[in-house]
């Protein structure tokens, strides 16, 4: 890919951050917009050499930042994405997953209009738009599965995504919508499921478990959907949504027991007694699971990451960094 000016938002963020250093080789022209909340961390992208700026997305100041930096393409990292926290208060997922991401759409469309008729908006979603599975249904989500979320999170996302696909069909907006299944990997928050059982296992704290601990995700490490966003990024058809897995369907127990597995092998420390099972999460969705044949056969996207590596890495990290 020739050199680009491309904006992040929501840069400092797990998987914003992450897929920064998967670009940075490329000698791209990188600038970064994170307001900075409890999920964004300056230090994720500090050795990486950008430009940041801490904004809203839903600033107007936005605007003259993509303008300054003759943007080619933004990719919108920026959400609020942890499912109990829409639950105890969704309006902050409404105001900044709808609200400010519909400024941001407004801007983009305007600079599209005004600026650079070139310019692409690559928006990151979720799985969880499409609702759940039954445990025994053997289907996968796919591009034309109908939008039924379960969560006030997801409806967020479900809501903006759709306002996306109307502004590419009316207004002509060259954006495309990417959606995933779970990530894991190094720096991802403290309150996911993964780091936070790790963390639970370092620190001899009790690990939760919601309900009986058999609803079922798909697990891709992060390296692996930054590969996707890429693809998408160069080789993605404007109008188009693609979804992204990587086959790695577990139950949360199977997750949990894994990794204690891990944690006596490696430390020698037995912490499957920390398992405890909590009241179940409400409206939890009891399986995801991924069809991205479209992605593959467009794209060239392949998970490359097992999901034994991709835990090593994960778990090496935070004991390496609780040390």
């Amino acid at each position: 890919m020739e050199q680009k000016n491309i904006l992040i938002t929501g840069g400092c963020g797990f998987i914003g951050s992450n897929f920064i250093k998967f670009i940075n080789h490329d000698k791209n022209n990188i600038i970064v917009v994170d307001k900075l909340t409890y999920a964004g961390k300056l230090e994720n992208i500090e050795d990486i050499n950008c430009i940041f700026y801490q904004n809203d997305i839903g600033d107007a100041k936005i605007f003259d930042i993509i303008k300054k930096h003759k943007i080619d393409i933004l990719v919108n990292f920026a959400a609020e994405t942890h499912v109990d926290n829409s639950i105890d208060n969704p309006s902050i997922f409404i105001e900044t997953n709808v609200n400010s991401t519909f400024s941001l759409i407004k801007t983009c469309l305007k600079y599209q209009k005004e600026q650079n008729n070139s310019f692409k908006f690559i928006h990151i979603s979720t799985d969880e738009v499409f609702g759940d599975l039954e445990l025994n249904d053997h289907t996968k989500f796919n591009e034309n599965t109908p939008y039924n979320p379960s969560s006030p999170y997801s409806a967020s996302k479900a809501a903006i995504d759709l306002i996306i696909k109307s502004y590419i069909k009316t207004f002509n907006f060259n954006a495309i919508i990417l959606n995933c299944s779970n990530n894991f990997g190094p720096n991802q928050l403290k309150e996911k499921l993964i780091p936070k059982t790790i963390e639970n296992c370092l620190n001899n704290v009790p690990i939760p478990v919601y309900g009986n601990g058999l609803n079922i995700r798909d697990w891709i490490f992060v390296d692996d959907f930054c590969q996707g966003i890429y693809l998408a990024m160069t080789k993605g058809k404007i109008g188009q949504s693609y979804c992204f897995g990587a086959n790695n369907e577990r139950t949360n127990i199977d997750i949990i027991n894994y990794i204690c597995g891990q944690i006596l092998k490696k430390l020698g420390k037995n912490c499957k007694n920390l398992i405890n099972f909590v009241e179940d999460r409400k409206g939890h969705d009891k399986k995801y699971a991924i069809d991205f044949s479209k992605a593959t056969h467009e794209l060239g996207f392949i998970p490359k990451i097992s999901f034994e590596k991709g835990m090593d890495i994960t778990i090496e990290n935070m004991i390496k960094f609780a040390h």
